[in-house]
């Protein structure tokens, strides 16, 4: 297939050409899962992803909603945190029951496995609470030389979390409240075997790109090679670039379209990097530099900030990736302009 063909199942398969989802648990069904992650200097990254696809009619009310009252999604923390759809958790089910994978981990439960059982006890009594409420009784402390160093409770409550045993039952501001997983999750859940529930996920996956790598999917889907890219892809059987009908999006950071960097250059010839962790002289597009979408292209990169105490949406650039017509300017602008105002901002200022 060609490349622009590509680009729009791509499009496509994450919500964002011109035909929007219908609601928040539509979008997260097909993405499979919303990313958490706390940095804000727009918005929430989950909030922004959200935006781009369902606009003004999505309230970040509607995702804690969702997940502390409808249980209609759940809190995975598996590497990241993020959000998915409570009918794909039997899909995870075996898995979690089969962890820990790791020697270590492992010896460092066993080791705490009177620890584990206070922890299971308080939850049972006094559930939801928060990390800080639980007492850190760990006959063994957990050693590491990142930011989890003797934070035994924390540990402890990923642990359990990956197990299956908790679960997070809501948000108190960016506190994660913890419950016992059986308080949480639905009791008639179908869990599928591990080989087939991994089957099942690569197929959703590739539905919600459309268009990957194998090493990112594996065998599922179709076959094919793209004009312009070496090697081969995995295309979902179901997308096509027929009638597609291209709009204008501001990206997080974080969003699917774009996160497969390689991907990004071999479909988009995309570069990207997020910039908040260097020294902002160093810095090429800012420091939470929004990706912009037009029809089926990336054409640039918008850095701006949210600030709330002057109700401004400052953009101190927009950096231009190719030559924007009057088109992608203006609607830019009115991107720009629908972004301030969702986020209850007065006015967009151009730096």
């Amino acid at each position: 297939m060609t490349r622009a063909e590509a680009r729009r199942i791509a499009v496509r398969a994450q919500l964002l050409d011109a035909s929007r989802p219908g609601n928040l648990l539509t979008l997260i069904q097909q993405l499979t899962f919303l990313q958490l992650d706390p940095t804000d200097a727009v918005a929430p990254s989950a909030d922004l992803v959200a935006w781009s696809r369902l606009g003004s009619t999505y309230a970040p009310a509607q995702l804690r909603e969702a997940l502390e009252h409808e249980r209609t999604i759940f809190e995975h923390c598996a590497s990241v945190a993020m959000v998915r759809p409570m009918a794909d958790l039997g899909l995870y089910r075996a898995e979690m029951a089969a962890w820990p994978f790791g020697p270590r981990s492992g010896a460092w439960l066993a080791a705490n496995e009177g620890f584990r059982r206070r922890v299971l006890d308080l939850l049972a009594t006094s559930a939801p609470l928060a990390s800080r409420d639980i007492p850190d009784t760990a006959e063994v402390t957990w050693p590491s030389t990142g930011w989890t160093n003797n934070r035994n409770v924390t540990q402890m409550l990923e642990f359990l979390s990956v197990r299956g045993e908790v679960a997070v039952a809501g948000r108190r501001g960016r506190q994660r409240l913890w419950d016992l997983a059986e308080r949480v999750f639905p009791a008639d859940v179908l869990v599928l075997p591990q080989e087939e529930a991994h089957e099942v996920r690569r197929r959703k996956l590739l539905r919600s790109l459309g268009v990957a790598r194998p090493r990112v999917v594996g065998e599922v889907g179709v076959l094919a090679e793209i004009d312009g890219t070496s090697g081969v892809w995995r295309v979902d059987p179901d997308a096509t670039a027929e009638g597609f009908a291209g709009r204008t999006a501001l990206l997080s950071p974080f969003d699917r379209l774009i996160h497969d960097r390689a991907r990004a250059v071999d479909l988009f010839d995309f570069e990207y990097t997020l910039e908040m962790y260097k020294p902002k002289a160093k810095r090429r597009w800012g420091y939470f530099a929004l990706p912009v979408l037009h029809d089926d292209q990336m054409i640039g990169k918008v850095d701006a900030a949210a600030d709330r105490r002057s109700s401004v949406l400052r953009v101190q650039a927009v950096h231009a990736d190719v030559p924007f017509t009057r088109e992608m300017t203006a609607a830019v602008h009115a991107e720009l302009g629908a972004l301030a105002e969702w986020l209850g901002l007065g006015e967009v200022h151009f730096a």
